[in-house]
């Protein structure tokens, strides 16, 4: 066995994210009256997108990013809404939305038989607690080390040595991390020195000369690899 430990991104790796968001930001929508669009809808995805960047840069907090979010999307649409009410339903909305991506389940549940799984995330720590209890996927995974919990991100080596100093037997060169983001998941491996596995179902370019070991585009492809 090549990679007997792996540790699974969470958004858009194993959950459909952007299936996700769009059903939180609808119930925003329909808790305030705003009158869903896709015009709308790319508004606040083009500032969630940026509120993100800078957490991922070490710019901001997650507690700061996903309030300024809002301020600024309510800013640009003109609304005087309550960007703190508003980001209350969101997370809200995102902890039931427990949408998975293709092959997910059946590829974990298939793991689980003879590795260890465990998910590196850096999403608000109760709306990945609250989705992963309601998911197919929580009786196989071992545990969730989230950032706000390690006090630390990816792609830190801050948060990469939490995790190891929370698993028995895991080593630089027995494990496998799985992912679909470059600056995060990527580059954490790397500033870590640990193997990567790029989920990449859109075919992206490495546009940040990152080492990957291992790329696919379909998560049953994982199976060959570990």
């Amino acid at each position: 066995m090549r990679y007997p430990y792996l540790l699974f991104d969470a958004d858009n790796t194993l959950f459909n994210f952007d299936e996700a968001n769009a059903y939180a930001f609808k119930t925003v929508c329909d808790a305030f009256s705003l009158p869903y669009s896709q015009e709308l809808y790319a508004c606040y995805k083009k500032h969630n997108r940026a509120a993100w960047d800078k957490f991922d840069r070490g710019l901001a907090t997650k507690e700061q990013i996903v309030i300024e979010r809002y301020v600024n999307f309510l800013d640009e649409i003109g609304s005087s809404l309550d960007p703190i009410e508003c980001n209350r339903v969101q997370l809200e909305g995102l902890g039931n939305a427990v949408f998975l991506l293709p092959h997910a389940l059946e590829v974990i549940e298939t793991l689980f038989k003879t590795h260890r799984l465990f998910l590196v995330t850096n999403a608000v720590a109760p709306v990945q607690k609250s989705r992963l209890a309601k998911s197919p996927l929580a009786p196989y995974i071992e545990q969730a080390f989230i950032s706000e919990t390690a006090g630390a991100s990816k792609p830190s080596r801050a948060y990469f040595e939490y995790v190891f100093a929370h698993i028995d037997g895991i080593t630089k060169e027995n494990c496998l991390v799985i992912g679909d983001s470059l600056a995060t998941d990527m580059q954490g491996a790397n500033n870590f020195s640990l193997p990567c596995c790029r989920y990449n179902p859109k075919g992206a370019r490495n546009d940040k000369g990152l080492r990957i070991d291992h790329e696919i585009t379909d998560l049953s492809e994982l199976l060959e690899i570990v």
